[in-house]
């Protein structure tokens, strides 16, 4: 049995990534890109992001008995991430994601989700004794949301903190939000869940009220560059982010939810988890692709000495 202190349940994909002057609308072909391939899906960015930023992880996923599925599998072993939990599913692909990046760092992404869709509540529920004895759940929304839900079910009934991040943005009913510790959507994925249109602190505010009152305990609403607004009933309060040269945003926000799990899993306070978290993404977007713009922990320290005097280094 694993003793990790983060479980991650989630999607792995293989990203093909265009570089390209700027997105193409429909319709359009824009010539002269630059192609390449990274490790990516938003439950394996945000395993690797944790272990990276010092977490000891296990990482729960379906993928393909192909050529991608192992090239993953190799990818999560060097990261030293539990891999023992990851169910291989012949006769289905792993799962790809095509990505055009622009010149300006902005990104549009495509997913063919594959044996992602093959991870069940079933699958979950075998590994209930594992989910109860780890201390963090992390999870997102690329996977069947019943199975979404049976995990978070089962780490709540262990008195496990789970961590979800709604993304990709899609409504979720009040029985799964119930059993959510700490809950981590962008502006767009804040307002679907709250139909409150989040475009600063004040607004940022108004959806974490909505969404505290359904019974979560902590809101952290992440706002790219300028940081994350973190509510509970008794605090409200921006967390900044910091100033750097974006080259690509995809996963930003993958690494901001692994590296928050990294930092809480070692008992830092959830404001200093969060500085820790936006550290983390800021660094990710200067470096193209997904897994591989997950910085380090050394790395992430370092980055915080030198740009935030009020960060206290665990």
């Amino acid at each position: 049995m694993s003793d990790s202190k983060i479980v991650v349940i989630g999607s792995s994909n293989t990203d093909m990534i265009i570089q390209v002057e700027r997105i193409p609308v429909p319709g359009e072909t824009v010539l002269g890109g630059k192609f390449s391939t990274a490790a990516g899906g938003k439950g394996a960015n945000q395993a690797v992001a944790a272990s990276r930023g010092g977490g000891n992880v296990t990482f729960i996923a379906s993928i393909g008995n192909d050529v991608l599925g192992d090239q993953a599998l190799e990818g999560f072993a060097r990261d030293g991430i539990n891999i023992e939990y990851i169910k291989r599913v012949k006769g289905v692909s792993s799962g790809v994601a095509l990505i055009f990046v622009a010149k300006n760092g902005e990104n549009s992404i495509a997913v063919a989700s594959g044996a992602n869709t093959e991870l069940n509540p079933d699958d979950i529920y075998d590994l209930r004794s594992l989910i109860s004895q780890t201390k963090i759940l992390l999870m997102q929304l690329e996977t069947p949301i019943e199975t979404v839900k049976q995990a978070a079910l089962l780490a709540h009934e262990a008195g496990v903190k789970v961590i979800l991040n709604p993304a990709p943005a899609q409504t979720l009913d009040d029985e799964l939000l119930q059993l959510i510790s700490i809950i981590t959507p962008n502006e767009i994925e804040a307002e679907l869940l709250t139909n409150v249109k989040v475009e600063d602190e004040v607004s940022a505010g108004k959806a974490a009220e909505v969404l505290l009152g359904k019974g979560i305990e902590y809101v952290l609403i992440t706002l790219g560059a300028r940081g994350a607004f973190f509510a509970s009933s008794e605090i409200r309060k921006m967390i900044p982010g910091f100033k750097v040269d974006a080259i690509d945003t995809t996963a930003a926000g993958d690494v901001f939810n692994g590296a928050l799990a990294a930092g809480l899993a070692e008992d830092k306070s959830l404001e200093e988890a969060i500085q820790f978290a936006n550290a983390a993404a800021a660094l990710s977007v200067t470096k193209l692709g997904a897994q591989p713009s997950a910085h380090y922990r050394e790395e992430i320290d370092t980055f915080l000495k030198k740009h935030c005097n009020q960060y206290v280094n665990a």
